[in-house]
This record gives C-alpha cells, structure tokens and sequence, in this order.
C-alpha cells in the first residue's frame, strides 16, 4: 500500500486574497477553485512543480475559525516550502513583498529563511542541502 499527504487545509479570511497571494507572491498553481452548493469554494493551490501536496484554502466559517487564520500553529512555523533555487526565489518573493522575518541562514541542513504569508502563518523557504545549489 501507498500513501501520501495529498492535502492540507489552511483556513483563509478570504479566497480571493488568499489565491493571489499564494499565486503572485509564492508562485504557487491554482489546481482548482470550484464552487461549492453551500456558498463555499473548493479552492486548492500547489508549489510548482508538486505532484502530490497542495493546499486547501478554505474560508472560514465561523469565530472559532476566523480565530485561528494566521495562526493555525501557535506561532512556530508550520509550514515548509522547499526550493532547489533558494536564493532565486528568496529574491523574487522579497521583491513580490513577502516578509521574511530573518535573513537566510546556511545551516547544515541547507539554506533557510522564515517568511510569514498575508495573515501572519510562519513558513520556511528551505533548500535542503541534498538538493543541488543553482546560482
């Protein structure tokens, strides 16, 4: 038996914001966005080139959820998005006006910067050390 991850829900104030965020900023596909018979979308965005993880964005719906949007983790990064172009798409992203909230480290594990996306969620951008370094 196989299995996989195939999706993550990350609970959004809005879809709109939260798909050209995700699309311009972060560069990420849109798979789909598909209405949904309650009002609801059924929103999902990928990195490129991911075959088998993606996000699903999806509004929240209540207090309790509109709570948690920006922090789904408590405050340590939950997130982790890897490249094999760090410093290409560090560059592009901090140009896009994401904010990074620690200058790249060159750990031993690989180069790593945190970022917040638009409601404050912490991400790594990571390329592991396995992966091939491009200029």
């Amino acid at each position: 038996m196989s299995a996989h991850i195939a999706l993550t829900a990350l609970v959004v104030h809005d879809y709109d914001e939260a798909i050209d965020f995700y699309t311009r900023a972060l560069g990420f596909t849109l798979v789909e966005d598909t209405a949904r018979p309650d009002c609801s979308r059924w929103v999902v965005v990928r990195p490129p080139g991911a075959t088998e993880s993606a996000l699903l964005l999806a509004r929240a719906k209540d207090d309790a959820q509109r709570s948690r949007v920006g922090d789904q983790t408590g405050g340590r990064v939950g997130f982790f998005l890897y490249t094999d172009d760090f410093a290409g798409d560090h560059a592009r992203m901090t140009a896009e006006g994401v904010r990074f909230l620690e200058e790249p480290r060159h750990e031993t594990y690989g180069s790593v910067a945190v970022f917040e996306d638009l409601y404050g969620n912490r991400w790594d951008l990571l390329q592991p050390a396995s992966a091939p370094a491009t200029a």
